[in-house]
Formats: structure tokens, C-alpha cells, sequence
């Protein structure tokens, strides 16, 4: 069976995180499938809250839409399930900063009180978006991941834990510095790292395909875009190349990245709302440095050759639609510069 075929036995399937970019286009994905799918979503979702109910609806055609909150395991149950039976739970549920606090509570404990509802509902399967970065846990929000990818293997159902690599909203900030004539920005010489960039829509297809492919049941498993593995000075030369100028890059030291670390980090003692800033400078840090590749344990190394791809759209096609208008950068919280 394909990504987009239909599968022999439509599903109920119940979504969390629907309203971000990726959730939208794996609702699409499952809709197309011939699911019947339910989204649970706040009365005011997306970034800052800005979509009104009937927003939501616009963006999810197709879909049976809920609204409650997820932190909450009585509105799950009220609000989400209201005592129904459910296939599957599929979730693109993710903290918004990354932050100890947002961490803890959307990506580890929102999701198992997700999990428990689920269970009552009568759910025996769960395909969940988790980020191919757990490979080395060095930050919060990533251990809070692992902490749940733990309970969903423990817990008997059927799972798919996708750890899919970079997005093209993370790697699209600097689209219009680069316009205005401004350099494009590296950490080093923008050769530290490099990643395989998966577009919404390939991605939504595959989490979608997770539901009816035996392989990919009790697997955890990393995704990337189509394509050779691609480095940021090579995302800054393509950039320049469609606009028609000569590339400009200015480094940023990790150094700089260090001290900035090191002085939050002990302003954070006294300040709390200055640990929290500390973090995001550690968020950025780690970005910088580590590859959104497969880890060769036996290495250390990451190796863009055992990291799979899939789908048929690249970053470098997503940046010559935006050049031209005919795709529009919505980051949200996905921002690096």
C-alpha cells in the first residue's frame, strides 16, 4: 500500500496538535485516506492564539472538530473522547518553546494524559511526531519527549514514533533578510551541520501511512526530505542564486552562543524568567551544532546516508516558490534567526 492510498478499513482517529502547520497537512493526509477524523483544539489556537474557531475550521476541511484543552485530563475525556471509541491517536502535539516548563507539561504530560483517554476510548494504536534531535538529549523538552516515548512503547499499543529532521519553516527565516540585501547569517563557517528537510505535506503523508503499513508499526522511526543531506552555507547559496545576487554570509562564533549561555545561566539563579532565556540560548546552541541526521551510535557521527527520505518536495523547491510568492513562511515559534 502507497502513502496515498486508501486504506482497506477507514479508521476513527483522534488528533491532537492539528492547527499547526504539519498537524493541517496530516489531517489533510488522513482525510484523503478516508478516515473519519476528530481534532481537539483550543477555542483560540495557532501561534499567540490567533485563529478563531472558524479559522480552525477553514484550515481543517473535512474534519470533526472539538474544543478543549489538552493539559487538562478532564477535558480530554469531556470535551475530547465524550465517551466514545476511538482506532487511533495521532499526535503532532508539541511545546511551543521548548522551555522546562512547556516541556514538561505539553510534551510529556499533556501526551500521557492523552494516552490514558485514549486507552479508555478503546484506542489500540498511536502514531506519534517526535523530533529525530532525541538522538543526543542534552535539552529539556528533548528528554521530556523521550520520557513519553517511553510510556507509549510500555504501554501495549501499536505505536509509530516518527523523529522526523528539519523542517522548511526552521530553515526559511532568513528568506527576507536576504531579500532586503542583508548577509545570510551562519554559525562558523555554516559547514558544522547539515540536515535533510521534510515539507509539511510529505510529512503529514507519511504520519498519516504509519496507521496502515505493518512495517512501520512498533518502530521508531526517523524521516527525512528527498535529496542529499544539505549544509547552511549551501541553503544561503541556493537562496542567493534565486534571487540573483552574489552570496553574502556573516559568522556568528558559537562561542558567542556560549557566553550568552553562561551569563543567563547565572542571571537565571536570581531571575527565573532569565533561566527560561538561558534554555532557548541552549536551544540555539544545539541547533547549531548538531545535525538533524540518524546518530551512528558506534561513531557518534551522523550519517546522512542511513537517514531515510521521503516525499517529493525540497527545501530548495519550497525557497524558489517563496522567491516567486507562491508560498507565504509561516514559522510560528520555528525560528532560528
Amino acid at each position: 500500500m502507497s502513502e496515498t492510498s486508501a486504506p482497506a478499513l477507514p479508521r476513527r482517529v483522534f488528533v491532537l496538535g492539528a492547527t499547526g502547520t504539519i498537524g493541517q497537512a496530516t489531517v489533510r493526509a488522513l482525510v484523503a485516506r478516508g478516515h473519519h477524523v476528530v481534532c481537539l483544539v483550543r477555542p483560540k489556537a495557532g501561534a499567540g492564539g490567533k485563529l478563531s474557531a472558524g479559522d480552525v475550521a477553514a484550515a481543517l476541511p473535512g474534519a470533526e472538530l472539538r474544543f478543549g484543552d489538552v493539559t487538562d485530563p478532564a477535558s480530554l475525556a469531556r470535551d475530547g473522547f465524550r465517551g466514545e471509541r476511538f482506532d487511533v491517536l495521532l499526535s503532532c502535539l508539541a511545546s511551543r518553546t521548548g522551555t522546562p516548563k512547556d516541556a514538561w507539561a505539553i510534551d510529556h504530560r499533556a501526551h500521557v494524559a492523552a494516552l490514558a483517554a485514549a486507552q479508555a476510548a478503546g484506542v489500540t494504536q498511536m502514531v506519534l511526531l517526535s523530533a529525530i534531535c532525541v538522538q543526543r538529549p542534552l535539552l529539556t523538552f528533548q528528554k521530556a519527549k523521550l520520557a513519553f516515548e517511553a510510556e507509549l512503547i510500555d504501554s501495549g499499543l501499536t505505536y509509530s514514533i516518527v523523529r522526523a529532521t528539519a523542517f522548511f519553516k526552521s530553515l526559511s527565516g532568513q528568506i527576507e533578510r536576504v531579500r532586503r540585501g542583508k548577509p545570510f547569517l551562519l554559525f562558523g563557517d555554516g559547514t558544522l551541520t547539515a540536515c535533510k528537510p521534510i515539507s509539511d505535506d510529505d510529512l503529514g503523508r507519511y504520519l498519516a501511512a504509519c496507521i496502515d503499513l505493518p512495517e512501520r508499526h512498533n518502530r521508531i522511526l526517523p524521516i527525512g526530505g528527498p535529496g542529499p543531506a544539505i549544509t547552511p552555507r549551501e541553503q544561503g547559496e541556493r537562496l542567493f542564486a534565486l534571487l540573483g545576487r552574489e552570496p553574502r554570509f556573516t559568522s556568528v562564533p558559537v562561542k558567542l552562543l556560549d557566553t550568552i549561555i553562561a551569563v543567563l545561566g547565572t542571571l537565571g539563579r536570581v531571575v527565573p524568567a532569565l533561566a527560561d532565556k538561558a534554555e532557548l540560548a541552549r536551544i540555539g546552541r544545539y541547533y547549531a551544532t548538531e545535525s538533524m541526521l540518524v546518530l551512528d551510535p558506534a561513531t557518534g557521527r551522523y550519517d546522512a546516508a542511513a537517514t531515510p527520505s521521503t516525499g517529493t518536495e525540497t527545501l530548495f523547491d519550497f525557497y524558489a516558490k517563496a522567491v516567486r510568492g507562491e508560498a507565504s513562511v509561516d514559522r510560528g515559534d520555528h525560528a532560528v534567526f
